[in-house]
């Protein structure tokens, strides 16, 4: 399990390593681009049932931190659907990671 510490004194969020993964990708590429927008995700299943939302501004200092030393082959379906909902008007919404069969190629 990943976490992702956001603003100077937030509480540290959970995040599977793998999502996680894709999700900064995401985020560091708005980010380079001075881009501010709103992370949103459900909460794992060993937390009380909910969603939550940030807001991220380039001014606010993040820190991604990984369980796993190596880093995991990115899924390219799976950032291009991230992004997009990145420049949408909720911002990123933190979804599961659709694997492709050989079948459905």
């Amino acid at each position: 399990m990943g976490t992702l510490y956001y603003g100077a004194s937030a509480s540290p969020i959970h995040i599977e390593d793998r999502a996680l993964a894709h999700l900064k990708v995401v985020i560091i590429s708005k980010l380079r681009r001075d881009e501010s927008f709103a992370v949103s995700w459900r909460h794992p299943e060993d937390q009380p049932a909910g969603r939550s939302t940030i807001w991220v501004h380039p001014a606010i200092p993040v820190r991604f931190e990984f369980d796993e030393p190596v880093a995991p082959e990115l899924n390219r379906e799976w950032l291009e659907e991230l992004a997009q909902s990145a420049n949408a008007l909720g911002g990123i919404t933190l979804v599961e990671e659709h694997i492709i069969s050989p079948d459905e190629a």
